[in-house]
């Protein structure tokens, strides 16, 4: 599983937060880690040098082998914070995912016997 780290300078002057993020989405979403072929993480302030509530934003986006992209938000007064929300989703969202996909695998019709 690839992982792609993106964010916006004001975040990025902090210690070793994308191997933080890593870790911690790589340890949450190991399970699948097979079924995956990418991980993207976008990560902004949006207030920038303001502080406010809720301003920190993690977007992650799992591409599942073969499907649809699925994409998460995460919104946190920290990135650490933001980025756990936006995980846990995304892990419930692989669980729906992936089970329905497992739930609806028909066998073939058998023939019919009269």
């Amino acid at each position: 599983m690839q992982f792609q780290f993106n964010t916006d300078s004001s975040v990025m002057g902090t210690d070793n937060v994308a191997e933080r993020i890593e870790t911690q989405l790589r340890h949450r979403l190991a399970r699948y880690e097979d079924r995956l072929t990418r991980i993207e993480v976008h990560v902004s302030d949006v207030n920038g040098a303001k502080h406010g509530p809720d301003d920190k934003h993690c977007t992650i986006e799992a591409r599942p082998r073969g499907g649809k992209p699925i994409g998460v938000t995460g919104k946190a007064p920290d990135v650490d914070a933001a980025a756990r929300i936006a995980g846990n989703t995304l892990a419930q969202r692989l669980d729906r995912h992936f089970g329905k996909e497992t739930r609806h695998k028909h066998d073939p019709r058998p023939d019919k016997v009269m």
